[in-house]
């Protein structure tokens, strides 16, 4: 296996790692994080005056499916990811590894999109978590989507040993 290669499928594992940490966390210290969701989802700790409160929602059910939704989903990105780095590391030929990229490569769209789509723009903007001290998980969503997407940068680059003329 060439070198590049390998560290492709590393940088591919060490995502599906994060991941797989994330939703353990998440389960097995499933208040932690239970009370970020809440809190964000009540916008009981936005600014006082802000005209943005009837977008809360407090229902503890509607927060729950919530929260087992972005549990459901690490899981099932970790779960891609996993496969995507097992099948990078298989492929015998640079043909054969070009041929797995599309799966990894859908694992960390997923990751990018829980934090872009699911904290930034709905956390961040709808529940205008930015107005929040203490649960405001906007920077921490933006390191997860710049790691995952720069991995998929990385993992998208052509190989050197010729995949751009195999695909040709």
């Amino acid at each position: 296996m060439r070198v590049i290669r390998l560290c492709k499928t590393i940088l591919v594992a060490s995502v599906a790692l994060l991941f797989s940490l994330f939703a353990l966390g998440n389960i097995t210290d499933y208040g932690s994080n239970w009370a970020f969701v809440q809190h964000v989802m009540s916008m009981d700790t936005i600014f006082p005056d802000s005209t943005l409160r009837w977008r809360a929602i407090t229902d503890p059910t509607l927060q729950t499916a919530v929260y087992w939704s972005i549990i459901a989903w690490q899981v099932l990105t970790a779960l891609v990811l996993w496969v995507g780095a097992a099948r990078m590391l298989a492929a015998s030929s640079t043909g054969r590894f070009a041929a797995t990229k599309p799966t990894a490569a859908t694992g960390l769209t997923m990751a990018m999109l829980l934090y872009a789509v699911g904290f930034v723009a709905i956390g961040g903007e709808w529940f205008a978590m930015w107005q929040s001290e203490q649960w405001n998980g906007q920077d921490a969503a933006f390191r997860f989507i710049t790691l995952a997407g720069i991995v998929l940068i990385v993992l998208l680059l052509p190989e050197p040993d010729g995949e751009a003329r195999q695909s040709a």
